[in-house]
């Protein structure tokens, strides 16, 4: 376990720098609408591997054992490292100042107290849970303050508030998406293909979803497909709290995550276009770093707050129906949380004059 515990940091090392690389990028070579578009693309780009990739290593694991996963993902790394990088080497150095030395440091202690925050809702004891709780916020919260932007964590208005709208997005999204699969198989006793069946509607959705915002970005206030992506997502988690009762058609279930996957698609990608416009050049790799760190730790803390709900509901003996209901309405309160942050984001429409270029190579 140490060992894999030991890989999966280094895998997240690598896997937190490149978000950040690929907004620099984006905002470096392509203009207004193209960036749009481009983010149509990337959702895109993971719907597949996320629809052929479980099935394909479960059929991996077991013909050949779960080893053979791990390894055979390294050929995969190589040949995207082998396409992007000379495409990086061409789009050259963006300008831009160096990183403080502090940030480093900080970036530890904002992981160490992330780390104790997620311990903390693990525990089943309250002491210990309370103490680690205060060592986290005392450990990570002055650090996180000075990775952010400035004002993020008060949502001022602007850039600091289009990146906490990140964090609550995620933290909405995943917080309740962790907790479908065991909603449809162990409260509602269905199938896992009907599971599959529903977190895939949801991948399909947010991939409509992200093409539709490309498409309405010119007419279309950011702020405004935020808003409606919001909306959807607290229909959809609704929908799935609707859904528990076993009353109510699977369908249901269907629909709701749909919902909330199709709003994620119309939200997620504006927030990477507000950033990138409310930023000057020579910052975007800063405020990149900031953006997928707030959507990392959206994503931790969701799914941590969730778990830790279910994991309550389990130690008293209450039904597990109980602790995903709550689950999914501490997401539900995040993704309400977003719509009040909505009103502080960037309000600067996107000229319609601008030429509708297709992407180079598409």
């Amino acid at each position: 376990m140490d060992v894999l515990v030991a890989g999966r940091v280094l895998q997240g090392l690598g896997a937190g720098a490149i978000p950040a690389v690929a907004y620099v990028a984006i905002g470096h070579s392509l203009a207004e609408r193209q960036r749009a578009q481009m983010m149509a693309v990337l959702s895109t780009a993971w719907v597949v591997p996320a629809l052929i990739g479980p099935a394909a290593s479960a059929g991996v694991t077991r013909l050949f054992g779960w080893r053979v996963v791990f390894v055979g993902l390294i050929p995969l790394v190589a040949v995207a490292g082998m396409l992007a990088l000379p495409a990086l080497v061409r789009i050259g150095r963006p300008a831009g100042e160096q990183a403080t030395e502090h940030r480093l440091v900080d970036a530890l202690r904002a992981a160490a107290g992330s780390a104790l925050v997620l311990q903390g809702l693990a525990s089943h004891d309250a002491l210990p849970a309370v103490l680690l709780l205060l060592a986290g916020v005392i450990v990570g919260l002055p650090a996180l303050r000075r990775l952010l932007p400035a004002g993020t964590l008060s949502a001022r208005r602007g850039l600091p508030a289009t990146i906490l709208s990140r964090g609550l997005l995620t933290f909405a999204f995943f917080g309740a998406d962790a907790f479908v699969t065991l909603a449809i198989t162990t409260v509602l006793h269905h199938s896992t293909t009907t599971a599959s069946l529903v977190i895939t509607g949801s991948t399909l959705a947010w991939t409509a979803g992200a093409w539709l915002q490309a498409r309405l970005n010119e007419e279309w206030e950011g702020r405004r497909l935020i808003f409606t992506g919001v909306c959807l997502l607290i229909v959809g988690i609704a929908g799935m709290i609707i859904s528990l009762h076993s009353s109510v058609p699977v369908a249901e279930a269907l629909l709701a995550w749909s919902a909330a996957g199709f709003g994620m698609g119309l939200a997620y990608a504006p927030t990477s276009l507000m950033m990138l416009r409310e930023t000057a050049a020579a910052q975007r790799g800063r405020t990149s770093a900031s953006l997928t760190l707030s959507e990392v730790l959206g994503i931790a803390l969701g799914t941590g707050f969730g778990g830790a709900a279910v994991a309550a509901a389990t130690q008293r003996g209450w039904p597990l129906s109980t602790g995903v209901t709550v689950a999914l309405c501490i997401a539900g309160a995040g993704a309400l949380l977003t719509l009040a942050v909505t009103r502080r984001l960037p309000l600067e429409r996107v000229e319609r004059a601008v030429a509708r270029t297709p992407l180079p190579g598409a």
